[in-house]
């Protein structure tokens, strides 16, 4: 491509030569110009209408078709100029911008001379603050990723007091009232991706209504109350300022659009056609159209004006209420740009909502020449707006010349104008103060047995910010060709703990108490309910420590009242419990007749045969139909429970069984006491 250039005769950009681009939603305007005498001369401007829809309400939909009309303006241009236009200047249109007004207030010990650094301090706590509470109010887009990119102190306070700048001053209360701007991260990708594939790359990024507002509202002008207000195809872009700033950005969903809509209604023609009858309405006396039924139709300007009236009413309507919103009232002058104002009656219908002289809403083309001058177009087309604002923003350096800094080896993305410090290109590449400021992990409080636990976080690690390879602080201001890497800081874990770590565990087996197995040692109960040694804790457990041990412990565990056997044998309450134990109160037929229903008489049925420690032995069917278990073969193998020589053996088919085990139709059972071999007694 370079060696293409070259044998056309294409130069390098001069250095003193800006290429700006505003992406629209009907049409791309590309603009060139070099600064002149502290102005921005304007040499070249090309206008290329979207061949298709690719933008709506001026986002990007269709990247491809925008790249596309994009490299036509950009190669127009060129061949105008004669030199490459690979560093473009472009704008982030207002449809996706978000704000949030935030105030914050810091208090100092006692009377303090206000330094840079705790006007800093001042306003990141309102930026921190602000960001809180735009996650907070934007949780229904919360699958969405926004950029903080940059922010405006609308007010100060020194000691409940207005001020315009609190450095030098001495006071204890401050108060910043910020407006902080926010962009989901698709528009601005998609920006960037549809200039890369148009064979440019972002020198810079501003917002449209900043734009718009830096050509047609200088900043000596803000001190005064006034409004801007941008009248595009697909929106409406509106900014107020006031003491010197920025004050408030909103935008109104209606535009050129809908009144070229209202055409297509009325005269049954495409879009293309409607646009046209709606461009022609201020430069033909008698205006033609062909119907979607072939029919040829001749109309007067005025005719089509008439009719698009009712949509221009309505159009003026909600922008005059979106400036009432935004300022809070209504401003002591309006200036209207873009495409849209240049609509009949525009201005007369936005002072009459607004209830305003019509000579306070003006065309705001008139201001363009206090930044900007050309010999060769009529620069005061308030169509101009945003492309202009966006070339004097990067002529005269309100536009950080940003796109040199690099953020951890790659080109950082920027979008906000003035000074930039650290903190703002962490900002504007997707860091927030969560990445920056490192958090400890947050303590796990429990309860164990009553009392309050607490389990400690981990400390977190610090970011680490080097600038040119020097340690470096967030509020450090960064200069063209500044190379930043940044280690975000590493929050510390949250403090956890499993129940084997709060709990001195200790399990031992089971044993059986009343059909009932319990576990033999320490163990434990969560929120009620039995836990394992490795189940993980959550905040506000409530863990309940189980000892078994001895009698005495089931006794409390199980408030038993009366003689304990243990194994059949009385135990007193300093018995030491062992694995397998059987412990009741009552003898063995007890035992069974609490755990295991009475069966009604029945008539014979079908025999069921088990055997018993090698000796074959006939059951009848309990009547209830439910099964026999081994603790039914405690009497058939004749187990004398007064005289226990040992702990109990289980066997079914030569396999380990417990007192519970279900039985089946000729299953081989052995019950003994382990220090004998098995009985075969009669």
């Amino acid at each position: 491509m370079g060696a293409e250039k070259e044998a056309m005769g294409y130069a390098k950009m001069p250095d003193d030569c800006v290429f700006a681009m505003d992406i629209g939603t009907r049409s791309i305007i590309g603009m060139v110009g070099k600064v002149e005498q502290g102005k921005l001369c304007v040499t070249a401007i090309v206008k290329e209408e979207h061949d298709i829809r690719a933008m709506i309400d001026g986002q990007i939909e269709d990247i491809n078709q925008v790249a596309k009309v994009a490299a036509e303006v950009k190669k127009k241009l060129e061949d105008k100029v004669k030199f490459s236009l690979d560093q473009v200047y472009v704008a982030a249109a207002g449809r996706a911008l978000r704000t949030q007004h935030t105030s914050y207030t810091m208090d100092l010990t006692g009377q303090q001379v206000i330094t840079e650094e705790i006007i800093r301090n001042l306003e990141t706590g309102a930026l921190t603050l602000s960001e809180d509470e735009f996650e907070r109010t934007n949780d229904q887009e919360e699958d969405r990723q926004f950029y903080l990119v940059g922010y405006s102190v609308c007010q100060y306070y020194l000691d409940h007091y207005p001020i315009s700048s609190l450095l030098g001053h001495k006071g204890q209360n401050l108060v910043a009232e910020v407006i902080s701007t926010f962009l989901p991260g698709e528009v601005v990708n998609s920006l960037y991706t549809s200039m890369q594939k148009a064979g440019m790359e972002v020198a810079g990024m501003t917002l449209e209504p900043i734009a718009s507002m830096n050509a047609a509202i200088p900043k000596n002008l803000r001190l005064l109350n006034l409004v801007l207000v941008d009248i595009g195809a697909g929106t409406s872009d509106i900014a107020a300022a006031r003491d010197g700033s920025i004050c408030g950005y909103t935008m109104a969903t209606i535009a050129g659009d809908e009144v070229t809509e209202s055409l297509m209604k009325t005269y049954l023609i495409d879009f293309e056609t409607a646009e046209a009858l709606k461009i022609g309405t201020g430069q033909e006396e008698t205006l033609t159209y062909t119907d979607v039924l072939g029919l040829e139709h001749t109309i007067s300007p005025s005719e089509v004006m008439e009719t698009a009236d009712l949509t221009i009413q309505s159009l003026c309507k909600q922008i005059a209420e979106k400036i009432i919103e935004v300022n809070g009232g209504t401003p002591s002058a309006v200036f209207l740009v873009g495409g849209g104002c240049k609509l009949t009656k525009v201005r007369e219908y936005v002072a009459q909502y607004l209830e305003m002289d019509l000579n306070r809403v003006a065309l705001g083309g008139n201001n363009f020449s206090i930044h900007a001058m050309s010999k060769e177009y009529d620069i005061k087309d308030p169509e101009y707006s945003t492309p202009l604002g966006i070339a004097i923003s990067a002529a005269l350096n309100l536009i950080n010349d940003s796109f040199y800094i690099k953020l951890n080896g790659q080109h950082a993305k920027l979008f906000r104008s003035g000074k930039l410090t650290a903190r703002d290109v962490l900002m504007m590449n997707g860091y927030g103060y969560k990445h920056m400021m490192s958090r400890s992990g947050q303590n796990l409080i429990i309860k164990v047995d009553g009392k309050r636990t607490v389990i400690p976080g981990d400390y977190a690690v610090p970011a680490v910010l080097r600038i040119n390879d020097k340690p470096a602080g967030i509020s450090d201001l960064v200069e063209a060709g500044d190379e930043i890497t940044f280690e975000p800081a590493s929050g510390g874990r949250d403090g956890s703990s499993c129940l084997q770590d709060v709990v001195s565990w200790d399990d031992r087996g089971q044993i059986l108490w009343e059909n009932q197995e319990l576990h033999l040692g320490t163990t434990a109960l969560v929120n009620g309910v039995l836990g394992s040694a490795v189940q993980q804790l959550n905040p506000d457990d409530e863990i309940t420590t189980c000892r078994i041990y001895t009698v005495a412990d089931l006794i409390k565990h199980a408030r038993i009242e009366g003689t304990v056997l243990v194994n059949g044998t009385p135990a007193s309450s300093d018995w030491n419990l062992e694995n397998g134990d059987v412990v009741t109160k009552q003898d063995l037929s007890a035992i069974q007749a609490a755990v295991l229903p009475a069966e009604p008489k029945s008539e014979p049925r079908e025999k069921l045969v088990f055997q018993i420690n090698g000796q074959k032995q006939s059951f009848d069917p309990k009547r209830s139909g439910s099964p026999y278990y081994l603790m039914d073969m405690l009497e058939p193998a004749h187990m004398d429970f007064s005289k226990p020589e040992g702990i109990i053996a289980l066997k079914v088919n030569g396999a380990n069984g417990g007192f519970q085990t279900e039985l089946k139709d000729g299953d081989a059972i052995e019950i003994y006491w382990l220090e004998k071999k098995p009985l075969n007694n009669p």
